[in-house]
């Protein structure tokens, strides 16, 4: 019975280490950019309302840096050459239903009893064996969570008024905290920017720390 209990635990800890933290986005990027060769940029929100606010600046400095990093420059002085059209949202919490299996310990009678469940505390149906007092068993849990939606949008817009690029980043996630999020979202917008044109890629990015988002 105790060796059983010993590799129950050692699977519990298996499944655990094996869990990837990672923010998971789907990028969708259409263009038609020509190489980057210095033009100067300007990064302006698409909605007013956000235009000049902190939350925006802090946003657009991240974008900033990237851009630059691709070749780009923001303007000092004049008309740019390019002006940066961003927008973001976070949509309202969807309960979403979920089940995983997951082994447990537990005591009984007759081969059934209640056991308690090292990955979750949620309803479920459970099947322990064993005399009274053992341990092990298999459970299948049912539990729901609150996902959120996180989009960053971003085009860029020639002088002249043609547009050179449309790129949207979507994340689905249990955070609904945009400053927390935003940084992923960029990255993945950039990740092998400008991309492929119209192809939409997963780009899944690992959180230090082991963040759930």
């Amino acid at each position: 019975m105790t060796s059983f209990r010993i590799s129950v635990i050692t699977l519990l800890g298996l499944i655990l280490a094996s869990c990837s933290n990672s923010i998971r986005s789907d990028v969708a990027r259409f263009h038609n950019l020509p190489a980057p060769s210095g033009e100067s940029f300007l990064i302006v929100a698409k909605d007013e309302a956000k235009d000049g606010g902190l939350e925006f600046a802090q946003y657009a400095g991240l974008i900033r840096a990237r851009l630059m990093d691709a070749g780009y420059q923001p303007v000092t002085e004049g008309t740019p050459q390019l002006v940066v059209e961003v927008d973001y949202r976070i949509s309202d919490g969807e309960e979403k239903i979920r089940s995983r299996p997951g082994y447990g310990y537990g005591y009984g009678y007759g081969g059934y009893g209640y056991g308690h469940y090292g990955f979750h505390h949620f309803h479920h149906s459970s099947y322990l064996y064993g005399g009274y007092g053992g341990y092990g068993g298999y459970s299948s849990g049912v539990y729901s969570v609150t996902v959120y939606s996180r989009v960053l949008e971003m085009d860029i817009i020639r002088a002249d008024g043609e547009k050179l690029f449309e790129g949207h980043a979507l994340s689905i996630g249990r955070d609904n905290r945009m400053p927390e999020i935003m940084p992923y979202l960029v990255q993945a917008m950039f990740t092998n920017f400008p991309g492929e044109s119209g192809v939409t890629k997963l780009v899944e990015i690992e959180i230090p720390g082991g963040g759930r988002y």
